[in-house]
């Protein structure tokens, strides 16, 4: 993992020392909420629905034990006892006050933590695979490239006050883990002829203007990384629309000027910057790898997980749902669900962030990872641990085996929490999720991706979900419209609409028939539904959602 120089010590202490100041003059009147709001927006502080809300950035998902343990303790000390952590891999807390928000940063930056660019019109928390370092699939560890990409952009001088903000993704596969194609740029590591670089992505983005990413250089070599993406914010920063802030987002950008036009001013840019970089980037890069050394993995016997997965079906069908295959013979990937049937998507309260701190230093090499999907992931766990493992999640409320499944729905918070929201998210799916456990359908039905936004903002990415569903206000009413085919991976694709929304009360029994679709048309048992839906097309599904036979006969 990569830790603090002393430059960062300082520079995040300094931050935190002028925000308390700030903090004190608003408390005191001299700063009006108007006045205030752009300088707590730079520190990762909003004004939601009922209260100020932290968000605190974890970059590129990565977090040791202390970090956890620190986490819990300001849920504790300053909150409800308990955190949310987001799509963009951080941690918002929801009901801090005012007064306590500046010791909060002191007790972030005691583990090397802060808040700062988790708002505001600037380069955001930089975000990457879940699986990084670890993925049997992975080229290289996309965290060194991120960590690189962060320290270069924060406190940039020239994007502090971009047309809006701006959204960095990192991978390290061909597999697509980290929704690369719905960001602003992405950059996913790439090989050719035996040379490691990127390939760059620009332009995608969710809201109430979708847009999957295009392609702006299919190999990028990797000493050119900085330079580029400069070029490539600074014509967005010329170009980009200050007049809409609608239209202010660097996928408008694209679209109104063509791919190749943007690619033409990117190149002119980065011939102008390259020379500037003369390799002190690079030097830090090499720097920066340092800090990502694989840990000293051990050589052991796997029986113990062997005769578990024999003699124990409920340890089985974990294994067999939250496991992933690991880079090294002997170890697995282990996702932790904070999607307990019924539980808030997202939510992991104070003893569950010490439990999940404790395995990670126990178990893991001290590595927890945060993933876009609202989940916890131990990125290095030997086979031989995982019964143990296993028996202090279930403990702990952490053991549902449902990664990937019907119930591990990703959800924005909603009307419950927040203030753009114009209808709630997670009851929704919370009622989706205890109705098919209740219907014990959720294995038969197998891979399927739920995405529910309370706004059209896109928070919970409902836009690529195999089923979206995007809770709207219609003159007071809560209506959710439900979209199909979406897809966040490698083959990224936006879904598309159904037709008229459903109220609050009709949401799940509208689910129940889709699902009901899908098990009756799907051509076998390992055909998944996004794959039933890209071979038979709408037509089956909108049938069942809204011939008025086939609703009453549902229902």
């Amino acid at each position: 993992m990569y830790r603090y120089t002393d430059f960062d010590a300082a520079f995040v202490a300094e931050r935190n020392r002028q925000f308390r100041a700030q903090v004190e003059r608003r408390i005191n009147g001299s700063l009006t909420e108007d006045e205030f709001k752009p300088l707590r927006l730079m520190n990762g502080l909003y004004l939601q629905l009922h209260a100020y809300m932290l968000r605190v950035a974890i970059p590129y998902g990565t977090l040791s034990g202390s970090q956890m343990r620190q986490l819990a303790y300001i849920a504790d000390r300053w909150d409800k006892g308990y955190g949310h952590f987001t799509t963009r891999q951080n941690i918002q807390f929801n009901w801090p006050k005012l007064r306590d928000v500046p010791d909060m940063l002191d007790a972030l930056a005691e583990v090397q933590m802060h808040a700062i660019q988790t708002s505001g019109n600037t380069i955001r928390n930089v975000t990457a695979d879940h699986f990084a370092g670890a993925a049997a699939d992975e080229i290289a560890d996309p965290r060194p490239v991120a960590e690189l990409i962060r320290q270069w952009s924060t406190d940039h001088p020239e994007f502090q006050f971009l047309p809006r903000k701006f959204k960095i993704a990192v991978s390290g596969s061909e597999n697509d883990r980290a929704v690369l194609r719905a960001h602003d740029v992405a950059v996913q590591i790439v090989e050719q002829d035996g040379e490691i670089g990127y390939r760059i992505f620009v332009g995608g983005g969710l809201g109430r203007t979708p847009m999957i990413g295009k392609v702006l250089r299919d190999f990028l070599p990797e000493a050119d990384l900085l330079p580029y993406l400069e070029a490539v914010v600074s014509v967005w920063n010329l170009l980009g629309r200050r007049d809409n802030k609608y239209k202010a987002r660097i996928k408008i950008t694209v679209h109104e000027h063509g791919i190749s036009e943007i690619s033409r001013l990117v190149e002119d840019r980065f011939a102008v910057l390259r020379p500037a970089f003369s390799g002190i980037d690079q030097a830090l890069f090499d720097t920066i790898k340092a800090d990502f050394a694989a840990p000293d993995f051990a050589h052991r016997d796997s029986a113990d997980f062997d005769r578990a997965y024999d003699r124990d079906p409920v340890f089985r069908a974990w294994a067999d749902t939250n496991l992933s295959d690991h880079r090294i013979p002997g170890y697995a990937i282990a996702q932790i669900s904070l999607k307990a049937h019924g539980a808030t998507p997202g939510d992991a309260t104070s003893s569950q962030m010490r439990v999940l701190a404790d395995l990670a230093e126990r178990y893991g090499h001290d590595e927890l990872r945060i993933s876009h999907e609202q989940n916890v992931v131990l990125p290095h766990v030997h086979k031989a641990d995982l019964p143990q493992i296993h028996t202090i999640l279930k403990a702990h409320g952490l053991a549902t085996a449902n990664i990937g499944k019907i119930s591990d729905i990703i959800a924005c918070p909603g009307m419950d929490y927040c203030a753009l929201a114009t209808a709630r998210s997670i009851p929704v799916a919370q009622k989706i999720a205890t109705r098919f456990d209740a219907l014990k359908l959720e294995h038969e039905i197998g891979d399927l991706k739920i995405k529910i936004s309370g706004c059209i903002n896109a928070c919970g990415h409902h836009h690529v979900g195999h089923i979206g569903i995007l809770g709207l206000d219609r003159a007071g009413v809560e209506t959710y419209q439900i979209t199909l085919g979406g897809d966040a991976t490698q083959d990224a694709a936006l879904g598309d609409r159904t037709g008229p929304g459903f109220g609050y009360d009709e949401i799940v029994p509208a689910i129940e028939r889709l699902i009901g679709t899908y098990l009756d048309l799907r051509g076998d048992a390992q055909e998944t539904f996004l794959q039933t839906y890209r071979r038979i097309g709408m037509a089956p599904f909108k049938s069942a959602l809204y011939d008025s036979e086939t609703r009453v006969a549902a229902e």
